[in-house]
């Protein structure tokens, strides 16, 4: 099963950036379905995005459409989420997801199957 590091996060003002990234290892990374989750406190873990296996359909929240940009690398095995105009509400640890059990890109999280540990992105105002 493939292993998912995240990093990247930090703290940023409001209207900054910032770029997430996912070192994956263990089995082959292009056979994976790729995604991005966040959650906030007291909230549920929300899907931002996902990528198919060579990168040709990906998927935005209506949330961060526009804003936030996601693409992947397979012959350096990561993926990345490159956010833009961040706002306050940004604020969430952010996880990378991989799947192999569905033939989509999920949207929902049971529809992915590692996991990595999360990275902290706060948005100050």
């Amino acid at each position: 099963q493939v292993q998912l590091v995240e990093s990247g996060g930090g703290l940023v003002q409001a209207g900054g950036s910032l770029r997430l990234s996912c070192a994956a290892s263990g089995r082959a990374f292009s056979t994976y379905y790729m995604g991005w989750f966040r959650q906030a406190p007291g909230k549920e873990r929300e899907f931002v995005g996902g990528i198919s296996r060579i990168g040709g359909r990906i998927y935005y929240a209506d949330s961060v459409k526009g804003r936030f940009t996601i693409s992947r690398d397979n012959a350096k095995n990561t993926l990345y989420l490159q956010m833009n105009s961040l706002k306050p509400e940004d604020t969430a640890v952010y996880y990378c997801a991989a799947s192999q059990i569905y033939t989509r890109v999920p949207v929902e999280a049971t529809g992915y199957d590692a996991w990595g540990q999360g990275t902290q992105v706060t948005v100050s105002s």
